[in-house]
């Protein structure tokens, strides 16, 4: 501390609100829940879009790419925006972009007009995670920050899993309009809360504007790089990776500028991203954990409802009620850890949820099978709920441990934004192990399909009997054809078992990297339970 300089207490450097914190929470937890809630709840629609506005399926896609291109973009420069504007200012700012987009977005004429929105929408929303967090952080005191993260986690997580039921089903009885048009009341309203609750703490106006000049090769790197990155995350797989020279393009792109931005941020004056902040191990530490959080959550996100549907024959309404039974759990759990944050280290409640995500995962590849009953897998879903209830509070509390206050935006941004990429591997991740592992295990199956296997002779003939019966609905074929339909539904038996078995061996990955995070789990830095974590105050 230098001469002459002053010892805030924490309060007085952060600037506690004068009203219930818990109040100013519900606000920021609306909002975040809005935004977070149309990154998935447009996916059921894209088929509709499509046909209405006359645009191919595979075009439609880019609905959802370019509103996760510019939330990507956005949220790791979140905290320097704050400091430009004000966080109160920016936050109401997002918020106004993301109502006013969405309101454009539902009446857009073509697809081309509606990307657009969506891209200003993605803009906006990339504000508000973040801003949300970060409003948290500071508006309750560090022995009371588990349980407000647990109310942000809420959103978080249970957000996106609701988001495809929810547009499902207004998709269905309304218009895919109306999954925009949402967004409206609720945008209206948070718009409102914010502007009579949220004032910025005292260190933050003190920043606010002074002296900040806009990084613009920092801008430019980040925007070439997360953008190309995220599209092709999204496009991948479609493109068979590096089969396209498009995909290995955006690749190189993505490499040769994310690479250059840290240099190049590492010696700027003023970087558009803090990423000094690495130095600090814990921070780095939470990075990655909150990186595998969203990919192991958005995994089993994605594998469930896919198997169910392309397998089982699930409705995506029916396939979506599935997760509800997990969500709901996380309503108890959230809260219970938010109370532990206070009595144990947040590495051991880590470790304990890394731990019950890979049992999970590992009995998932005990279960999972053509014969699987409805319940079964609401339970199933259930269980790998559970592990994750644990991780997200404390991964964002240990983020903040040993990090200078007036570093709160930065930290929540890139938390965010790592969480959000590390949703986009894992959705890439998925249908990529999917569908080769598929290919893999049918080529195997189908070495045993062969004329010297007894098995096999036998099935085909009891199936050549049932179509020349007619009791298979081949109404009565002749011997040739019915045998030509033996072969076709024996050909289908193999491809679902070759499937059944890549979602197996895709969550037996799941629960091997869950099993390694428990072990990193360790060496993350010990914080006080009762002070919520090690802050440190500016002077």
């Amino acid at each position: 501390m230098s001469a002459g300089s002053i010892a805030l207490s924490p309060d007085q450097a952060i600037g506690r609100p004068k009203i219930n914190p818990w109040v100013i929470a519900a606000v920021v937890a609306m909002a975040a829940f809005m935004e977070i809630l149309d990154t998935s709840i447009a996916n059921v629609a894209l088929p509709y879009m499509a046909g209405n506005l006359g645009a191919s399926n595979d075009e439609s896609t880019w609905v959802l790419t370019s509103y996760l291109v510019s939330n990507a973009i956005v949220l790791p420069i979140s905290g320097w925006l704050a400091g430009v504007f004000g966080r109160k200012r920016f936050f109401m700012l997002c918020l106004v972009v993301f109502t006013v987009s969405s309101l454009l977005c539902g009446f857009a004429p073509s697809l081309g007009l509606l990307l657009l929105f969506r891209v200003l929408q993605g803009a906006g929303g990339g504000g508000l995670q973040p801003m949300a967090q970060a409003i948290l952080a500071d508006t309750f005191p560090p022995s009371q920050r588990g349980l407000a993260f647990a109310l942000y986690g809420v959103t978080a997580i249970i957000a996106p899993t609701v988001g495809p039921t929810l547009g499902g089903w207004i998709t269905f009885n309304y218009s895919w309009r109306w999954i925009f048009f949402i967004n409206l009341p609720v945008g209206i309203i948070a718009l409102l809360l914010v502007y009579r609750l949220i004032e910025d703490p005292p260190y933050l106006a003190k920043l606010k504007g002074a002296g900040i000049k806009l990084d613009y090769i920092g801008v430019a790197l980040l925007v070439f790089g997360i953008g190309a990155l995220q599209i092709l995350l999204d496009k991948g797989q479609e493109d068979d990776w590096f089969g396209s020279r498009f995909i290995t393009t955006l690749v190189i792109i993505s490499a040769l500028s994310l690479i250059a931005l840290v240099i190049w941020e590492l010696y700027s004056k003023n970087p558009v991203i803090d990423v000094r902040l690495f130095k600090n191990l814990n921070y780095t530490g939470a990075c990655v954990m909150i990186f595998m959080l969203g990919v192991l959550l958005f995994s089993s996100l994605v594998l469930m409802p896919q198997f169910l549907q392309t397998l089982l024959g699930y409705t995506a309404q029916t396939a979506g009620l599935v997760l509800t039974g997990g969500a709901v759990l996380l309503l108890f759990i959230f809260p219970l850890v938010g109370k532990l944050t206070s009595v144990v280290q947040a590495r051991y409640i880590i470790a304990f949820g890394w731990l019950c995500l890979s049992i999970a995962m590992f009995y998932s590849t005990l279960r999972i099978d053509l014969q699987i009953s409805f319940a079964s897998a609401a339970w199933l879903r259930v269980i790998q709920q559970a592990g994750l209830g644990f991780l997200f509070v404390p991964i964002t509390l240990v983020a903040y441990i040993g990090i200078p206050t007036e570093k709160s935006n930065s930290v929540a941004g890139m938390v965010n934004f790592f969480r959000n990429i590390g949703s986009s591997v894992g959705t890439s991740m998925v249908t990529t192990m999917i569908a080769r592992r598929s290919q893999y295990h049918q080529t195997i199956l189908a070495s045993h399909a062969t004329s010297t296997n007894q098995g096999f002779n036998q099935r085909i003939t009891g199936f050549t009997h049932l179509f020349s019966s007619g009791a298979g609905g081949g109404g009565g074929a002749s011997p040739p054809d019915a045998q030509a339909h033996a072969f076709a539904l024996a050909y289908r038996q193999l491809q679902a078992q070759a499937a059944t078995l890549s979602y197996i061996d895709v969550f037996y990955i799941l629960s091997v990297i869950a099993g390694i995070m428990f072990f990193l789990s360790f060496l993350l830095r010990k914080n006080d339970p009762h002070g919520g974590g090690e802050t440190v105050i500016a002077h």
